[in-house]
This record gives structure tokens, sequence and C-alpha cells, in this order.
């Protein structure tokens, strides 16, 4: 079982909780074994938005596989650093020492610059409070104007409807693309938004379209991106011809459908490798023969956005728009 933990603070906003609460609960009705957890420092715990909401005072015991989210709070309210006790810093601070993750939505930042988690990391708020973020945390490196930020276990969010991405982006991390689009779809929201360059996910960055054939097609890559895929079964999943699926690949996602597998595998090969994976294991673990065309293509200086215009680059490593998928 994972544990999701929300720790709450009076003035929070209820999006910042709502929309990854909403995430995390999707995923348990589609049959992973998740639980939720509102913790707070007294039982009552008031809106911004007027609604009060019910907090238990006892945390649940975590494990290392347990996620704690900080959402965030007004901080005309109380100041942004915000009400967290010294006893919840210091559980927060434990539970990434544990190899725990600790993310944060909006001010929940400040919290977690408290319990010392950005000293020498890269980190994301809310852009009205950028500055003054950096000015309290100067061993921080706060990156402004982007949607979230992850650094080593250690994931913040510009907040309010980011919380939503972020959450994809983590239940993608851990249950894989598909996934992550089911629940998406089942929101129905433009879950597949920006992060940053080196952080956002694929699917982050390449589902905001609305080609329903696609969206198909994408679902089958991402569900069987390890797989050999032929055209010609990705064409037959998107109910058209192959020559028209690759125009329209192209006109969506800006890649092939080779080049989005691929940039799918490289992805979960980084994570691999980002948690103990040799390089050739996870070449292995995603689908390439060898390690050398994972090599190349974490090489590739532009791996994080292939081909923005649609068009194959010599050098580039994105493959023809007739190439098998493999």
């Amino acid at each position: 079982m994972t544990r999701v933990v929300f720790l709450l603070v009076p003035q929070l906003h209820l999006l910042d909780l709502a929309g990854p609460a909403q995430v995390f609960s999707s995923v348990a009705d589609l049959g992973y074994d998740y639980q939720l957890h509102y913790v707070a420092e007294r039982e009552q715990v008031p809106t911004v938005q007027g609604v009060p909401l019910v907090a238990d005072t006892r945390w649940p015991e975590l494990a290392p596989d347990d996620l704690v989210i900080v959402p965030g709070w007004r901080p005309a309210a109380h100041g942004p650093q915000g009400p967290v006790s010294p006893g919840d810093l210091r559980r927060l601070a434990e539970h990434h020492a544990a190899g725990g993750t600790v993310a944060s939505v909006c001010a929940g930042a400040y919290a977690l610059g408290r319990a010392g988690l950005l000293d020498g990391r890269r980190c994301t708020t809310h852009h009205e409070v950028q500055d003054d973020l950096a000015r309290r945390h100067p061993a921080a490196q706060v990156v402004r104007d982007v949607l979230y930020v992850v650094d080593d276990r250690v994931v913040t969010s510009a907040g309010i409807a980011s919380g939503i991405d972020v959450a994809l982006h983590l239940v993608a991390t851990r249950h894989g693309p598909a996934t992550a689009a089911k629940i998406a779809r089942t929101l129905v929201v433009y879950a597949r938004r920006n992060g940053h360059e080196p952080q956002a996910s694929a699917l982050m960055r390449h589902r905001s379209h609305l080609s329903d054939s696609v969206h198909r097609v994408q679902d089958l890559i991402d569900s069987r991106y390890a797989e050999p895929l032929p055209l010609a079964e990705l064409a037959a999943a998107g109910g058209v011809a192959e020559r028209t699926l690759t125009r329209l690949f192209r006109a969506s996602t800006g890649l092939t459908p080779l080049g989005y597998q691929q940039l799918l595998r490289v992805e979960r090969a980084e994570h691999l490798i980002g948690h103990g994976t040799t390089v050739e294991a996870a070449a292995r673990a995603v689908g390439f023969t060898d390690a050398r065309m994972l090599r190349r293509l974490r090489a590739r200086p532009t791996r994080s956005d292939p081909v923005s215009s649609g068009s194959s680059r010599p050098g580039s490593g994105t493959p023809p728009a007739t190439s098998r998928a493999a």
C-alpha cells in the first residue's frame, strides 16, 4: 500500500489540495493500492475559499514508497512561510532522508525550504512569491515561470492547477504514462502541460491536442512502449491509414510515432538510471536491444523536444515517418 499524506495548514487553497487528491484518488479507483491521509495541527482547518476541512492530528507510519504533499496557502494570511510546526517540518525532512518523496504546491514550497529540503536543489513556486522564496532560501535554485520541478525526490510546483500536472507526472513515473493518460481523460483536463524541459515527461508535452486518432495511438504506445510496434498496427489502432497517421501524428505532436516511442523509452530509462540501474539494464528494460542506441539518444542535446517542427533532421535521432516503431 502506498500512502499519500497531505499536510494541511490554515488558509490553504482548496484547488492546491483537491487537484492532487483527485488524481491519487483516481489511481486508487483503477485498482492501485493507494490510501489518502490528511493531517494537520488541529482537526478543523479553515480554507481561503471558506469551506472548512477536517483532518487527523496524528501522522500515519510512513514508508519510503509513500508520498507527502504540502498544499499551498494564502501568504497574506500569516506570511508566506506559513504556520507549519517544527514537528511537521522534522517529519518532512525525515521522510525524505528515509528515501521518500516530498512535494509541494504553490506556497507549500516554503515548508520544504524551512525543512532544509530546498538547499542545493532546483525548485519553483507560484510566480507571485518566487522572488521572496529565493531571498529566504538563497541556497536553493529557484526556477521561474515553470509549472513544476523535480530534483532528487523533492517536487515543487507553481500552484493551483499545476498541482494536477505534477500529480499526473508522479503517477506516470510510478505506473507508466498510460495510467496517467487514463486518469487525465477521466478528469477531462489538458493534463499534458509542460513542466520544465529537463523534468517534464513526454506525455506532458505531446498530449495537448484534439486528435482522437492520435490519442488512441499514443495510448497504445504508452502502454507498450518497450515492444516493437509496426506502423500498420498503430494505424489500425487510430482507425486511419498509415500515411494519414504519419501526417496526423506529426501535426499533433511534432514527432513521428517512433520518435514518440523512443522519447518514452529514454525518459523511463533515465528514471531507472536515476534509481541505480545500469545503463545496459535500463536499455534492455525499455526495449532497446543494447545500450548503444540509448546512449546516443541520451547524448542528443535536444532529446527533451526532439522535433519541434515535425520534420526529421539529420543527426536528430528521429526516425523517418514510415519507420517501424521498435
